[in-house]
């Protein structure tokens, strides 16, 4: 009932290894640090790019390499339907990605997939792995150990810290998450909040049927599974998870614990 299977459907996601089978799906927050410190993040270097200053020009990232967008024609389409397009000199660079001038970027361990936009005004602290085709977007903060899936969305004035993305997640408006993980397809209203520390000392209880469950994580926010919604300005309380198929209401906050499939939380 608690292991990752039952929240997800993990055969797309490229890295899935951080779920084993037969434990509590929140252990993939133990392992996150581990996972992304053990990650091959290439030389993601460039003159143009100083920690921590804004970006003065556009750069692009193309087989497995920073360079600028002087000579290059940008197509802004559809970021999750593939449609972020590059070329210089009317030849396509296929699977390039593309980072805004303005952005700020913090580290080197960062690791852009395929079709990757990342916008003016995002702040970025390493370590972090955006998928195929995500678009981090003005005013996103993305505060470190966070990964994503492909198609994914972290939005304007939304922050993130140390947290998964499944496949087509998107946290679009005004979000904040820590320590958390959205299933695949999950989508946030703007303004949700997952609270992760509880008032008291001591580790997170997970509520359940049979009684509470140590988490084990003093930082524990919510774990959404596939294609469950939330409403505008919904939280969540430290140690929430929400089975697949299920709707958090707008203005409504969602007790902690465990919440069975296709419920309705109002």
């Amino acid at each position: 009932m608690l292991s990752a299977p039952s929240f997800f459907d993990l055969s797309d996601f490229v890295h899935r290894a951080l779920f084993a089978e037969h434990v509590p799906v929140w252990d993939a927050l133990k392992n996150l640090k581990d996972y992304m410190n053990g990650l091959d993040y290439g030389q993601f270097r460039h003159e143009r790019l100083q920690d921590g200053v804004p970006l003065a020009c556009h750069l692009i990232f193309h087989e497995g390499k920073l360079q600028t967008a002087e000579g290059c024609q940008i197509v802004y389409g559809d970021t999750n339907k593939g449609k972020l397009r590059v070329s210089r000199d009317g030849q396509e660079l296929a699977g390039a990605s593309v980072i805004m001038a303005g952005a700020v970027l913090m580290g080197s361990r960062i690791l852009l997939s395929n079709g990757v936009l990342i916008e003016s005004g995002a702040l970025i602290k390493e370590p972090a792995v955006f998928g195929d085709c995500t678009e981090v977007r003005q005013g996103a903060y993305v505060r470190g150990y966070c990964l994503t899936g492909s198609r994914c969305v972290i939005g304007h004035a939304t922050e993130v810290k140390h947290s998964i993305f499944l496949n087509d997640a998107k946290a679009g408006h005004f979000a904040y998450l820590g320590d958390s993980i959205l299933g695949g397809a999950a989508n946030l209203g703007a303004g949700t909040k997952f609270a992760n520390l509880r008032f008291l000392p001591g580790n997170v209880q997970v509520k359940t049927p049979d009684g509470p469950l140590d988490s084990g994580l003093r930082k524990f926010g919510a774990i959404l599974g596939d294609r469950v919604q939330t409403g505008c300005n919904s939280v969540t309380n430290p140690g929430t998870l929400i089975g697949p198929d299920s709707l958090l209401l707008p203005n409504t906050t969602a007790p902690s614990g465990y919440h069975s499939p296709k419920s309705m939380l109002r």
